[in-house]
């Protein structure tokens, strides 16, 4: 079965193994009768991020045996259940209530009938799907009305035996009117003990080849986030405002606390299982690789036209350059360069590369990336507008006189950097009081070092300084009503520094930053509406980093032209690079998704006078290749 074929929908919510986890917060009856905590109940739903509530109706006349009615006749545990529906049945009316109001709040309704009857107040009601119970898996009189109303099932399988669930699904099957539908692998118990409850079945299920999901009983959420892990695409949990109420089903529920943290598990674990497909190195991982792993460095002075011998090799850290497996593949080929001891070994040193252009044709000032050691070796080859000192915590105490040239002909603009020593990350809006104050000491810092550099480039009056300001946080995003104090913090800490002679533009962010291999939430300079406001508030201009703004479309749906259109008036500089997902950053342009096409008239127009630099990680290595690659492809459209 082919993927449109297996896909199920209900609503909108496409329910495959190719997607999102389809969560069904199950309310059945432990509203215990009361239309406000049904509402209480779907409002808990709603809130923690299910898709889905479900109900249960019953026609209890259609639904029993004249002599289970009868109280005088019925077993004891018959006479309790038929007690407790009684007791807490909702009206049509209230049942009607509940759907609009599911409607009004964006979750799907859904509702059980345990009769026929029940499923044709259902229907006129207004459902997209309808649930089996697991006790209604070998009642085909009422599978075959269900199927006349022609829309999806999803059908619980407790209490049945494999014939059962075979015989169903080719039923099901053999239909000429045929619906789509799921199956849960279930165990019918309240709570079900965790030894009868056999995930592994959910292996088999799956050779049916439709959807298959979990229905959970079992106490806590442990279980649950293992069938996900185990292919399920939809999960159902009773819920409860209270697991002591009266009633069988409450004891087997989660209570709100533990139904937030199930779907937030779920919704993790759905992120993480990812496919079957090559691995691939994320970006976190390369930033981890370069920093851990080895490469292979040069052990001797080696000559241009020097044959490569394995005695002129070592494996160091950092993972700069070749990979050691790649040494087989040196052997035997001929330096085209000069290499010396205790540097790492590129390709440029064995074959040509791409290489910079004397002079690129732009009609806006584009600038360089370049640090303290490689400046002067990157400008014999190309003459930049501005170059863009990347600052590391370590070349604020270097003197920069002893890698500078007494004066250069370009302007200079300035990249702050994110991590200073003791570990601390740069964080200008926190409301920890102490660590914004070590960040502005941090940030005075590297004003006063910018300051100083402009001796050594006389045309520059007035240096931009980009700053990724900080407001991240580690484990989840801060609340929207929350960012306005933390842009506040970073107002006060803006003006607490000395920076006349200076520009400080922030940079647009990420929505998941890699911090040296680690992943943050960010919070702040992502929304366009939110950077407009900062901008108007204060008169700070941006740098728009093309790749960041992109990812942060991508998680939140906005429109990346239009975004773009939006930032442009408030923009000083741009950093270009492509862009991939969410967390793929800094691709050279053309391998990853940024519509550049589209995107770069956007900037001709709405910010024609603009700088720019190719920003596309790693882009320094073999001899600045990633540069000079972006730069071919950027020239003549910018």
């Amino acid at each position: 079965m082919d993927y449109e074929e297996k896909n199920m929908i209900i609503d909108n919510f496409r329910i495959n193994d190719h997607g999102k986890i389809f969560i069904i917060a199950e309310i059945g009856m432990n509203h215990n009768g009361f239309y406000d905590k049904a509402i209480e109940l779907i409002d808990i739903a709603i809130k923690a991020g299910a898709d889905c509530v479900k109900f249960q109706m019953r026609c209890l006349e259609e639904l029993y045996s004249q002599d289970a009615l009868d109280v005088s006749k019925g077993d004891l545990s018959t006479q309790y259940t038929i007690g407790l529906l009684r007791k807490f049945e909702l009206s049509y009316d209230e049942y009607k209530k509940l759907a609009k109001y599911c409607h009004d709040n964006n979750i799907i309704f859904l509702c059980t009938p345990w009769d026929i009857k029940s499923a044709d107040l259902i229907e006129k009601i207004g459902v997209s799907a309808y649930k089996v119970a697991s006790a209604d898996m070998t009642n085909y009189a009422l599978l075959d009305h269900l199927c006349e109303k022609g829309k999806p099932l999803i059908l619980s399988t407790g209490m049945s035996k494999k014939s059962e669930i075979d015989n169903v699904v080719k039923y099901l099957n053999s239909k000429k009117k045929k619906v789509k539908f799921a199956l849960l692998h279930c165990n019918s118990t309240y709570p079900a003990p965790f030894k009868d409850i056999n995930l592994n079945y959910l292996k088999t299920m799956s050779e049916y080849d439709i959807p298959i999901g979990y229905s959970g009983h079992e106490r806590g959420i442990a279980v649950t986030l293992a069938a996900v892990a185990l292919g399920a695409t939809i999960i159902e949990r009773h819920i409860t405002l209270d697991r002591k109420m009266e009633g069988p089903d409450h004891s087997a529920s989660l209570e709100k606390k533990d139904f937030e943290s199930l779907v937030k598990g779920i919704r993790e674990i759905e992120k993480a299982l990812g496919s079957s497909k090559d691995r691939v190195i994320t970006q976190g991982e390369l930033i981890n690789r370069e920093n851990l792993s080895k490469s292979i460095y040069a052990n001797i002075d080696i000559r241009k036209n020097d044959v490569f011998e394995e005695s002129m090799f070592v494996f160091k850290s950092p993972g700069q350059g070749l990979q050691p497996s790649e040494l087989v593949k040196l052997l035997g080929k001929k330096a085209i360069t000069e290499i010396k001891k205790g540097k790492p070994i590129f390709k440029s040193h064995y074959q040509n590369i791409v290489n910079a252009k004397k002079d690129y044709k732009f009609k806006r000032k584009w600038a360089l990336p370049v640090r303290y050691h490689d400046i002067n070796k990157l400008l014999e080859t190309t003459a930049p507008d501005l170059v863009e000192f990347h600052m590391s915590f370590n070349d604020l105490d270097e003197s920069p006189d002893d890698f500078l040239n007494s004066k250069y002909n370009c302007g200079f603009l300035v990249h702050a950097p994110e991590l200073f020593e003791d570990d601390h990350l740069l964080d200008l809006c926190t409301h920890d009081r102490s660590y914004r104050e070590q960040s502005v000491i941090h940030m005075q810092k590297l004003i006063n070092v910018t300051i100083n550099l402009k001796k050594y480039f006389p045309t520059t009056v007035k240096p931009l300084i980009i700053v990724n300001c900080g407001g991240f946080s580690k484990d989840s995003f801060i609340e929207d009503s929350l960012k306005d104090d933390y842009y506040e913090n970073l107002i006060k800490s803006l003006s607490s520094l000395d920076s006349d002679g200076v520009e400080i533009i922030p940079q647009t962010m990420a929505p998941y930053p890699w911090h040296f291999g680690g992943q943050r939430y960010q919070n702040l300079f992502m929304n366009p509406k939110e950077i407009i406001d900062f901008n108007k508030k204060t008169g700070i201009r941006m740098c728009h980093d093309i790749s960041h703004s992109f990812l942060a479309c991508n998680e939140y749906k906005w429109d990346h032209l239009e975004y773009t259109k939006l930032l442009a008036p408030f923009t000083a500089h741009y950093h270009i690079s492509d862009g991939s997902g969410v967390d793929g950053e800094g691709l050279q342009i053309g391998e990853g998704d940024i519509n550049f096409r589209e995107l770069l008239p956007i900037i001709n127009e709405y910010s024609k006078d603009i700088s720019f630099i190719p920003e596309v990680w790693q882009g320094h290595t073999n001899n600045g290749e990633g540069f000079w690659i972006s730069l071919d492809k950027l020239e003549g459209k910018l």
